[in-house]
């Protein structure tokens, strides 16, 4: 573990970035298969509570992929098929790698009360429009779905951000 707190957020931002990029460029178990690498990798490098910090990715990356299967369930979100029936696996992985960061290069974020709420309702519809411009999602109609998307995030952004502060404490710090 690297002891560093500057170089394992580095560590961090990248790996996400990475993983991030690997999945909307390869979606499907390719992208998944880099990610589970990079998870690998956070845990050996970068995370100093392991197992509470495991347990905090499992819980986000349920919650978000419940948010992105309902997203493809009402059509804010489409993967040029329309027939998704559980969330695409690729997103999935984004949400796991996501999760590594609201412990290390976002922490920051939760620091201020008010920030949560201004950044996740134009990062996270960021995040899926430039997907969809790389041609992993489509928004079947923009507005209406950069809309939910924003509506989304302020509610489970902040949520992922208290549920850290108040059950896994450890990682807050």
């Amino acid at each position: 573990m690297i002891q560093s707190e500057t170089v394992r957020n580095v560590i961090n931002f990248v790996l996400f970035q990475a993983g991030w990029l690997a999945c909307v460029l390869y979606p499907g178990l390719i992208g998944a298969g880099v990610v589970a690498l990079f998870l690998v990798l956070h845990f050996a490098l970068v995370s100093q509570n392991r197992w509470m910090e495991a347990q905090f990715i499992g819980f986000g990356t349920v919650v978000g992929g419940v948010l992105d299967g309902l997203w493809f369930h009402t059509g804010v979100l489409d993967d040029g098929t329309g027939q998704v029936l559980l969330t695409p696996i690729w997103l999935i992985a984004i949400w796991a790698i996501f999760m590594t960061t609201l412990s290390h290069s976002l922490q920051w974020v939760g620091r201020k009360p008010w920030l949560p709420w201004l950044l996740a309702p134009m990062a996270g519809p960021f995040a899926y429009w430039s997907a969809s411009q790389l041609g992993a999602v489509e928004l079947p109609v923009l507005i209406p779905s950069l809309v939910a998307l924003a509506l989304g995030w302020l509610v489970v952004f902040p949520l992922l951000l208290f549920i850290r502060n108040t059950l896994y404490t450890e990682l807050a710090q």
